[in-house]
This record gives structure tokens, sequence and C-alpha cells, in this order.
């Protein structure tokens, strides 16, 4: 991507895209339960009240009654269908970490195939987070002990379990995982923790293994991705190309900095329980209070929040590309290399 001088102007720049991310998978309910949804009808007004603030995507995950997260495509399916009709001007992006269990007794599914059902989601989401490399995710190694105090993270077993959380993403598993999405018309959200994420996506590319819009999602969350520095960022944001559209992630009391630099360079951003339960250090902030809390900072910015519809288009989630030459052309990176093609490449 290139800045040029007046990049920084925000009339020169897309509407503020922002993702809500309020179903916090990774916590107890008791660790924030004001704002932790449990009941469909909760999961439901939790995707109301992120509109209604300003997000125009909602990432999704879902709970049972239990409190555990659900692995279930009924449960999807069901929330997936009420949203449709609640928030049906947001877009519905699920998180692709889960790996789905089958609900008739007695059938059985590889591990690879419980991870691709989320392509057999109806109604269809619009979009599924995709890891393209297997990845470390310790989400420990950005925790402080005042971040976890009275949370479950200060159990042994879960901060352990959660320090050796692996996102499997091989090779195979990610050209089979491509393309059920693109047969069931589903758009990915590429998760891309580092540069070397990066590349392998643009292999990706060149290889005809995806075909459509780039949409990115810079993970600064440490532990196997990219930690919060603003060079790390800066570097995404200089190697990813021009028809991209990034968005940042980071995590804990790491989200507003990272967000707020993501809002004045022209970027998207993310927010929500998932991401942190702190405001303040030490003041507990709901996902509602994030959003709001983006959509002020935009504001003094001068930059607008995109409607849903705008968001669509930002995202071209309409937009299908034919083959390999037009996804790098509309995606801005230089063409392949031709037969006997010396030097380097450029674009045409």
């Amino acid at each position: 991507m290139h800045f040029l001088d007046d990049a920084l102007f925000p009339e020169n720049q897309d509407k503020l895209v922002i993702t809500a991310a309020p179903y916090g998978p990774k916590w107890e309910l008791d660790d924030f339960r004001e704002d932790l949804p449990l009941t469909m009808e909760e999961h439901v007004q939790a995707a109301v009240d992120c509109y209604e603030a300003g997000a125009s995507v909602l990432h999704i995950h879902v709970r049972e009654l239990d409190g555990k997260r659900s692995t279930r495509l009924s449960t999807f399916n069901e929330l997936l269908g009420r949203l449709r009709e609640a928030v049906p001007d947001m877009i519905l992006q699920v998180g692709g970490s889960v790996s789905f269990e089958p609900e008739d007794e007695g059938a059985q599914w590889s591990a690879e195939d419980a991870r691709h059902m989320i392509a057999e989601l109806d109604p269809k989401p619009d979009q599924v987070a995709v890891a393209v490399s297997t990845k470390q995710m310790n989400i420990t190694d950005l925790m402080t002990p005042d971040t976890i105090a009275g949370t479950s993270f200060e159990r042994p077993e879960v901060w352990e379990e959660n320090r050796e959380m692996v996102v499997p993403a091989g090779p195979s598993w990610v050209e089979e995982h491509l393309r059920r999405l693109q047969a069931a018309g589903i758009q990915p959200h590429f998760q891309v923790p580092g540069i070397q994420h990066l590349e392998k996506l643009e292999r990706l590319l060149r290889s005809g293994a995806y075909t459509g819009p780039l949409n990115l999602t810079w993970v600064g969350i440490g532990g196997g991705g990219d930690g919060p520095n603003p060079c790390n960022a800066m570097e995404f944001i200089r190697r990813a190309p021009e028809g991209a559209v990034v968005t940042f992630e980071s995590f804990m009391r790491s989200v507003l900095p990272i967000n707020a630099m993501a809002i004045a360079m022209g970027m998207h951003t993310r927010c929500g329980n998932e991401d942190t339960l702190w405001g303040r250090k030490g003041e507990k902030i709901t996902s509602v209070q994030q959003i709001e809390q983006l959509v002020r900072i935009a504001g003094e910015l001068g930059r607008e929040v995109a409607t849903g519809k705008e968001a669509r288009e930002i995202y071209k989630l309409d937009e299908r590309y034919d083959n390999v030459d037009e996804t790098l052309a509309k995606t801005g990176f230089s063409p392949n290399r031709r037969p006997g093609q010396a030097g380097f490449t450029h674009h045409a």
C-alpha cells in the first residue's frame, strides 16, 4: 500500500468499517456476565446493540446453555437465521476456529472435515475467518496480572490450555477449505498474523487456490502472531497489495491504541469482548462501549463510519473473479512471471 501526501485526509479514505466481536468464547460467563451472552436471545440482542452503536460486521461464535463454546451446526444455523432477521444489514462473519461435531448418534467426522463443515452452514454467513498457515495462538503472551485478575485465567488449567493453543492450517487443509467456501459463495476473510503468512497467502492467489477480493486482518495479538508494535503494523501495510482491505486486530489493552492507529491511517477496526474486557486500567468496558469509543475517535478525525451496505461495497462481497490473472490484477499484486520472462515482474 502507498501513502501519498494527502493519504491521511479522511475524505481520501474509505469510510470506517467496525467489526464487533461480542461473544468472547475464550472467557467464562462469570468473567464479565454483564456483557457475555448466554441465551440465543442474548446473542441476538448483542448483535442489535453492536449494530446500533456503529458496527457493520459481526464476528460470530455461539455458546451453549451450559456456558461452553458451541460446536453444533444447528446452534450456529439458528443464530444465523435469527441474525438475518434482526440485523439484515450487518455482514455476518463466522470465526473459523470452530470444529463442529456430528449431532447424529453414531456419526463420525474426521478432524479436517469437522472444520470444513463451516461451509455447510445454512443460512450461510457472508464471511468466514480463515488462517492460511498453522500457528501458535498463545494469547497469554499479552496478558498481565491486572488483566486476568478476577477471571478464569487465574486458574492454572485455563491459563495452560490457552498458552498451548495451536490453530492447525496446513497446506492441503487450507486449499480444500478455500475450495469449499468459494463453492458455497462464502467470502474468506484472511487472518494474517505476520509477513510470512501474507507471503503464503500470495502464493495461494498465484496458484489459483483462491480467486476473489482480498480482505485481510492483521493479527497483532502476540503469541504466534505479530506483537502490538506499530513497526509491525506499518510493515504489514507496506507489504499488503494496493487492492487489499486491511483491518487491525489486537488484544487486551492494546486494542484501543492499535485501533486508533488504524482509524488515522485509513484502515479498519475490530473490537469487542473477544479481544478485551478492559478499557482504562482496572476498568471493564463492554463491546458496545468499545464501538462507541471508536465512533467518537473517528468523528474527531473527520472519518465517517460505514453502514452495512457501504461495508459490503468496501469488502467487495458481491464480486467474484474468474481466474488467477484477474485476481492478481484486482488485488494489486504483480502478474505471474510468463515463460521465458527474465528480471523482476512488474505491473502491466
